[in-house]
């Protein structure tokens, strides 16, 4: 690429202006080690550089620079901002000055300017000294883009951070923080936990200490902010992390996830944020291993119903990632469906989707979908969810979740679906609501029609709470906390398990590839359960108050039908291992027996198509009672 701007352009162009001053420099600088190469060749001779040799200098200096700068720039090595330069760049800058010492020999053996031929000694040193002046040039540039400076360009004080983890995520954030001056932000030192590192420098800067010394290295430096860049540290190093920072009134902010950097798009520096309530729960982190979990997606065509919820949503991305032939979203609710696709295409440049509005409950319809996109791998996610909601509307409740699944189900396989996976929920366990009964239900069927279709394999998975999935508690505290309270905890020995919707995704995924019977009901290892009234208590932490003191919690009472603590598992079931990490097998006294399944979804089909609320709600207290459990045959 030619150097000179076109004569239209005046001034030229910001890149021509630093690419011809980089030109200019690398020749200046290539004449400078040119001359200094003779000056040491004949540095003991006495007189200096011999009359023939001066002349030789003085010849073929300006061919010599100049030359060398246009082999750098046919290298391409102007395109590279100096300030940028990194060791890993020298390795071009030798190739392209060992090419123009090359040239430089051949002219002066095959052309025969001068009646001397060129001292190799010259040529070597000419090399060396053009490799230190050149790189230490560029490396000299970077460094002074990256001084340490108390004030940024608009005059105001940095921001001193203290990074915990002086891994590759903190190097990443420091290298950051020093490339962008006008973050107002620069690095002071790291804290890690490796003993290896205590006292190591790394990014010029010290390890201080481990992050049970965070009190003391934040007395003793008093940081404006800390920063967590361990994408994968576990709830208990944050909280412990957040509680010594929160005792001094330093903020605290944190690198993304794992599962948030690996669904790309991620720029460290821009998405620093606030450490939430998912990150202090004292989890430990499910690991991201979506590609080889989720390799049996490839090239395959994909169903996912109630796409447009927190979790078809996330089930749409994480399924996006593993290259689908063909990934169809279908939900009902128009607004959410299309942000789900304009997230992928826009964002993702995702294009192998097509987004389908269509209700699970029309039978006619989903056959249509299924017979024209033919999908190979079916997840149903599409549930109402929110109990009190449920409770005055069981009606459609009992047509969402369980008469939906059975059509769904019914016509993937139809047309010969190679599986089907239901999402369920703990709710399901030993139900005591409409909607618990509804996806018990829903669960028979599922488990009904892999009996009665041996060319599908139907899966269940059910699993507990998801955190910030739409009607969860979580985003429910931080909108009473935003509007100053108070917090309404039900009971205060209610508990909860908890896992985040990317993990609990990875781990559907990852389940509707377990081997075993058709219809089995695999099960989520979720960790601890969480007390809500500390959820709620650490919350508020979060936002920055006391709980009881600025932002009051209020007991209101167990709702109709809610349990104080979750289950997993039903009274007949029992778990056993499965070959992945965090999934068990449900392992039930028996077999059901579909014919009951397929009368008992009839009889509720009828009640709710006379809309006979009472009769409904009759069937589902047998229901609840305990019916299903006997109608099964022993194994």
């Amino acid at each position: 690429m030619s150097l000179r701007p076109s004569l239209r352009q005046w001034p030229p162009d910001p890149v021509y202006r630093r690419r011809a001053l980089e030109f200019a420099a690398d020749a200046l600088l290539a004449a400078a080690a040119y001359a200094l190469a003779f000056k040491l060749r004949f540095l003991d001779v006495a007189g200096g550089i011999p009359d023939r040799y001066e002349t030789m200098l003085l010849g073929s200096l300006a061919f010599v620079a100049l030359g060398k700068a246009l082999v750098i720039e046919l290298f391409g090595l102007h395109q590279q901002w100096w300030r940028y330069f990194r060791l890993p760049d020298l390795w071009p800058l030798l190739r392209a000055l060992a090419v123009a010492s090359g040239i430089l020999v051949l002219v002066f053996a095959l052309a025969k300017p001068y009646p001397d031929s060129l001292p190799r000694s010259v040529v070597i040193f000419d090399f060396l000294l053009c490799a230190v002046f050149l790189g230490g040039a560029r490396l000299a540039r970077r460094s002074l883009a990256e001084r340490p400076s108390r004030r940024t360009r608009g005059g105001h004080r940095t921001r001193d951070v203290l990074v915990v983890g002086a891994g590759s995520g903190g190097q990443m954030v420091v290298r950051e923080l020093k490339l962008n001056p006008n973050l107002g932000a620069r690095a002071i030192g790291f804290l890690d936990d490796d003993p290896r590192k205590r006292g190591m420098r790394t990014e010029g800067l010290k390890v201080l200490g481990t992050t049970d010394e965070i009190g003391a290295v934040c007395d003793r430096l008093a940081p404006d902010e800390v920063v967590i860049a361990i994408p994968s540290a576990p709830g208990v190093l944050r909280g412990k992390v957040v509680a010594e920072c929160r005792e001094r009134d330093i903020p605290v902010r944190t690198l993304p996830t794992v599962f948030e950097l690996l669904r790309g798009g991620v720029q460290l520096t821009r998405q620093l944020r606030e450490v939430r309530v998912e990150d202090v729960l004292g989890r430990e982190p499910v690991v991201m291993e979506l590609d080889r979990v989720g390799a049996y997606l490839e090239d395959k065509r994909v169903l996912v119903t109630g796409a447009g919820g927190s979790i078809g949503a996330e089930l749409c991305r994480q399924i996006a990632r593993v290259r689908p032939r063909l990934l169809v979203m279908l939900d009902h609710a128009e607004d959410n469906l299309f942000e789900i696709d304009r997230e992928l295409t826009n964002q993702w440049h995702f294009t192998r989707v097509e987004s389908v509005l269509a209700d699970c409950k029309e039978g006619e319809r989903m056959l249509e979908v299924m017979q024209r996109f033919k999908p190979e791998v079916v997840f149903h996610a599409a549930a109402y969810k929110h109990v009190p909601l449920m409770e005055a509307n069981p009606l459609e409740a009992l047509r969402n979740n369980a008469i939906a699944t059975q059509v769904t189900a019914k016509t993937a396989a139809a047309i010969g679906v190679e599986r089907f996976v239901l999402i369920s929920t703990d709710k399901a366990v030993n139900p005591h609501t409409v909607m618990g009964a509804t996806k018990a239900m829903a669960e028979w069927i599922v488990e009904a029609a892999g009996q009665r279709h041996a060319q599908t394999k139907f899966k269940i998975v059910r699993f507990g709470n998801v955190l910030a999935s739409s009607g969860s508690v979580v985003p429910i505290f931080r909108s009473q906390i935003e509007h100053g309270g108070p917090v309404t905890v039900t009971h205060p020995d209610m508990s909860r398990y908890f896992m985040t919707i990317p993990e609990s995704v990875q781990l559907v995924i990852q389940a509707g590839d377990l081997g075993g019977a058709s219809g089995e009901v695999f099960v989520l290892e979720m960790g601890e359960p969480v007390r809500i009234i500390e959820l709620a208590r650490n919350m508020i932490r979060l936002a920055g108050y006391e709980p009881d003191l600025d932002i009051a919690i209020e007991i209101i009472g167990p709702r109709p039908g809610e349990k104080l603590h979750e289950e997993l598992l039903n009274e007949d079931e029992r778990s056993r291992a499965t070959a992945a990490d965090r999934i068990v097998r449900a392992v039930r006294a028996g077999a059901l027996d579909p014919d009951w399944v397929e009368e008992t979804v009839s009889r509720l089909t009828s009640l709710v198509a006379s809309g006979d609320e009472a009769g409904l709600a009759e069937h589902v207290v047998e229901l609840m009672g305990g019916e299903g459990s006997a109608r099964r045959t022993p194994a």
